[in-house]
């Protein structure tokens, strides 16, 4: 028996998206009604759009995102999406928080389990759960800082995720630094998790995370899960 937790935003209309990117957009190209008026039809199939960003909704960034020599998501290593994972609490920081290396240190004592090598780490922070769907929610959260980021690459980790729309704290600045020392240190970072709340205190998870196989992608949407054995 295993355990399914899905780590995934819903798609849908409209959808909260990052400001300065392409919306969300959710349409029905053609219903089940439309299709049978046709001549000679005798199925109605109905049929939807999808128009959105290669970093919208829960999704991994490809190298090439934050370095132009680096691969583009149709060329990234899908070894990396099957990988062990442990969760960890960090809960108890407030909104803007800057992660460093004694907290992720801190988190890991209490997890009692290591970051796995060749595997990933996911920062419960809560903020998707308190701060999803407003304005707060792309400019307010918990975030790591760069030496926090080349501790966990450290640790053997692939990459690592966040339960927010970015992976350092709520300052450009320090973002975008974070993105830069991913691209220098070799590991990248996934966005927008949620209900990392399920996984604290479990233990390691098999994580599951594969993008769709954008030609040139900078990045990918993807349906995220741990698993558990029960």
């Amino acid at each position: 028996m295993v355990r399914i937790v899905d780590l995934s935003e819903e798609i849908y209309h409209r959808a909260p998206s990052n400001p300065g990117q392409p919306p969300t957009i959710l349409g029905t190209w053609i219903t089940h009604e439309e299709a049978l008026a046709r001549p000679g039809r005798v199925q109605g199939n109905e049929v939807k759009y999808l128009i959105l960003s290669d970093h919208a909704t829960t999704h991994i960034d490809a190298p090439r995102h934050f370095n132009p020599d680096g691969p583009s998501i149709d060329q990234y290593p899908l070894e990396r999406c099957y990988v062990m994972g442990i969760c960890l609490d960090l809960r108890h920081l407030p909104d803007k928080a800057e992660i460093t290396p004694d907290h992720l240190e801190e988190a890991v004592a209490k997890a009692g389990s290591p970051v796995p090598a060749g595997g990933t780490v996911l920062l419960c922070t809560g903020f998707h759960a308190r701060a999803h769907g407003k304005p707060s929610y792309f400019t307010e959260n918990p975030g790591v800082t760069v030496e926090a980021t080349r501790w966990i690459a450290a640790q053997g980790a692939v990459h690592f995720g966040i339960d927010s729309y970015r992976p350092g704290p709520g300052h450009d600045h320090i973002n975008d630094l974070v993105h830069k020392v991913c691209g220098q240190i070799g590991i990248t970072h996934m966005e927008g998790l949620c209900n990392l709340e399920e996984l604290v205190g479990r233990g390691p998870f098999r994580f599951i995370g594969l993008p769709l196989k954008i030609r040139g992608g900078t990045g990918s949407p993807m349906r995220a899960i741990a698993v558990f054995d029960e």
